[in-house]
């Protein structure tokens, strides 16, 4: 199956499925030297997995594996080979799903594509296959720490919740990840009343890069907000990307979208840190739109392998929201595209 790699010269294929034995990572690109340890990886994985409050009763610890690419707990220059293996595998929860069809899941395109589909909780379309690029983040983060490169995501809005006011403090303090405390509880009160009538909700994740020098992209066709957008995109549930004000600037006029030059930069960055596909130097700012979990409990129409119509309701270990789980999935996209790029030759390189 083509299309399991992403970036030019920091180069990471993701392999594994949702339900067999392991998954992983393996980076290519990642220069020589730079300080790594398997502690490194399990702090972002950490935030990934499932089995949290509210979430999929799943217990996977997660715990990665260094294959090769590292002595001494330093990078060599060669490929990093990352494993984690799956602990609680459930397959037979999926048993009533090998001939149906699930809404909103991409059982039916793959089928029609490949002639076959793992039905065990989805296979290589899983949400699952997302720790193997967490895990390759990390060592992407590692490589940004050393220009001070620093890559944050946190929820916005969820059921329909909205943040109104941003506390970087408080994005660690709560499980949702989320920067405003008031909105969080809200948030909680909403998924618990959605869980309880077997639905699922979704949200909108917002992601900061801070530190990002001027010079960041390539014209044309590699631009670093087309990248984002499209590595952003890769990720199953996201439905939507907007960089800066982003969809909200159809809105204004060119006087007050435009962000005045000064000389030390920008007085405002309705931009979202980019100007022709190139960084600015300001803040990249990133949202992307988080579709509902599409397994739910409730009936849903579909169709059997064989075309007979019948109606779903699914069971088994499933989260309420993609949220919070695919904050730190975000995250691990916006560090792989800038890890990418800082590698890519421009002459204001610090």
């Amino acid at each position: 199956m083509a299309g399991n790699c992403i970036g030019r010269l920091f180069r990471v294929t993701t392999w594994g499925e949702s339900h067999g034995p392991a998954l992983g990572a393996v980076i290519d690109g990642c220069p020589p030297g730079i300080p790594l340890t398997e502690q490194d990886i399990q702090k972002d994985l950490d935030r990934r997995r499932p089995g949290g409050h509210l979430s999929s009763p799943r217990r996977e610890s997660d715990r990665v594996e260094i294959l090769s690419g590292v002595f001494a707990g330093t990078t060599t220059g060669t490929p990093i080979s990352l494993v984690i293996y799956n602990r609680d595998v459930r397959s037979k929860d999926y048993d009533a799903l090998a001939n149906v069809y699930r809404p909103g899941h991409a059982d039916r395109t793959y089928e029609q594509k490949y002639g076959l589909r793992d039905w065990r909780g989805g296979g290589r379309s899983s949400g699952r296959e997302t720790a193997a690029r967490v895990a390759a983040a990390a060592v992407a983060r590692t490589y940004l720490n050393r220009y001070e490169i620093r890559v944050r995501a946190y929820t916005v809005a969820l059921g329909g919740v909205h943040c109104r006011t941003h506390d970087w403090e408080e994005i660690d303090r709560n499980w949702l990840y989320c920067p405003d405390a008031e909105s969080a509880r809200a948030m909680e009160e909403r998924l618990r009343e959605v869980k309880a009538t077997g639905d699922s909700v979704g949200g909108i994740v917002e992601i900061t890069a801070k530190g990002c020098p001027p010079g960041l992209g390539e014209p044309v066709f590699d631009k670093l907000d087309a990248r984002l957008a499209g590595d952003l995109m890769s990720i199953g549930a996201v439905k939507g990307v907007e960089i800066g004000t982003g969809f909200s600037a159809a809105d204004l006029l060119g006087s007050e979208n435009n962000d005045p030059v000064t000389t030390d930069g920008y007085a405002s960055n309705h931009a979202g840190g980019t100007l022709g596909g190139i960084s600015t130097g300001m803040d990249i700012v990133v949202r992307v739109g988080v579709k509902p979990i599409p397994s739910i409990a409730l009936p849903q129409q579909t169709v059997t392998a064989d075309g007979k119509p019948t109606t779903i309701e699914i069971k088994g270990r499933h989260d309420v929201s993609a949220i919070p789980r695919i904050v730190p999935v975000c995250e691990a996209m916006v560090l792989l595209a800038l890890a990418d790029f800082m590698l890519h030759p421009f002459p204001n390189r610090r």
